[in-house]
């Protein structure tokens, strides 16, 4: 922990780090040289998905809109920053953890009958 680090930080990066545990965990069963490709994803992952959640406690303390004023009498509400970044993190969050999703061994194929052949033939 460097000198500088306050608690809120650590815990975050605290955080962070068990959120790369948990992902690795789910990728157990991946090709050991694809996982090395991967590191970076699910650490970027991991970040995402604190960095959303402490976005989503902002949004639900401060709200969606946020006032602005341009100029002396101009006055008018948007979309709070934080919404605008959290509308752009969460498409990138799904997108890395679809790609992860999709690094995950396959379950091997039920053996036996699903009745699909035998509905068929009775047609």
């Amino acid at each position: 922990m460097a000198k500088n680090e306050t608690n809120a930080e650590r815990s975050k990066v605290e955080r962070i780090d068990a959120e790369i545990k948990r992902l690795t965990r789910l990728l157990t069963g991946v090709d050991p040289k694809t996982k090395k490709i991967v590191d970076s994803l699910i650490k970027n992952a991991a970040f995402m998905t604190i960095q959303l959640n402490e976005l989503q406690d902002t949004i639900n303390a401060n709200g969606a809109v946020s006032e602005y004023q341009n100029g002396e009498n101009q006055w008018g509400t948007k979309k709070s920053p934080e919404v605008e970044i959290y509308n752009t993190m969460i498409k990138n969050h799904a997108s890395i953890m679809k790609q992860l999703t999709d690094l995950r061994p396959k379950a091997p194929p039920k053996s036996g009958d699903d009745g699909f052949e035998g509905f068929v033939n009775n047609r």
